[in-house]
């Protein structure tokens, strides 16, 4: 009998517990405890704001890891079509140039400089170039869109006599290394 009494005493406190959690669990239900109804969708709106400057935000990153390996497949092939690999072939293509826009180089030095960790060694050029204005502008623009990659740097005026005029070119191109 000690025993059913103690049993249906241990059932009365577990009862009374359980009905205290439900009336604890109404309250809150019914007593929102972390704000009005009206603050937590101003807040859920902030955050989905959020969400979207986020994704904007990282949009850029999606798939950058084909990105590199397109990006490295195209410096690949710049280098290889762009860029020479003999000194040679820079003069050559200079005196091409010069001769389908009907300019005369005068005089031309070529320097290189160290070699660049990227295996591209710069590669300078100083030319004196004479003709009349638009085979200069025909040359000039020849080099900006020749297959050969040259960065025109500088370009001087000197004298003009009779229609001919004369330029001093600093031109920049680069060498690929181990080719």
């Amino acid at each position: 009998m000690a025993d059913l009494r103690e049993t249906r005493r241990k059932l009365k406190i577990a009862m009374i517990t359980m009905a205290a959690i439900d009336v604890i669990a109404v309250i809150i239900m019914l007593l929102p405890l972390v704000g009005s109804g009206k603050s937590r969708k101003q807040e859920m709106q902030q955050l989905q704001t959020e969400l979207r400057q986020k994704t904007r935000q990282v949009e850029p990153l999606r798939g950058l890891d084909k990105k590199v390996v397109l990006a490295s497949q195209e410096i690949d092939a710049f280098y290889r079509d762009r860029l020479p690999s003999r000194e040679s072939t820079i003069s050559e293509e200079l005196g091409k140039l010069a001769s389908q826009s009907g300019v005369k180089i005068g005089q031309a030095k070529y320097d290189t400089k160290e070699s660049e960790e990227v295996g591209l060694t710069p590669f300078f050029i100083e030319a004196t170039c004479q003709g009349d204005y638009l085979q200069l502008m025909r040359f000039i623009n020849g080099l900006e869109r020749d297959k050969t990659f040259f960065i025109v740097n500088s370009v001087v005026l000197g004298d003009a006599q009779g229609g001919s005029v004369k330029l001093q070119l600093k031109l920049e191109t680069y060498l690929r290394n181990g080719a």
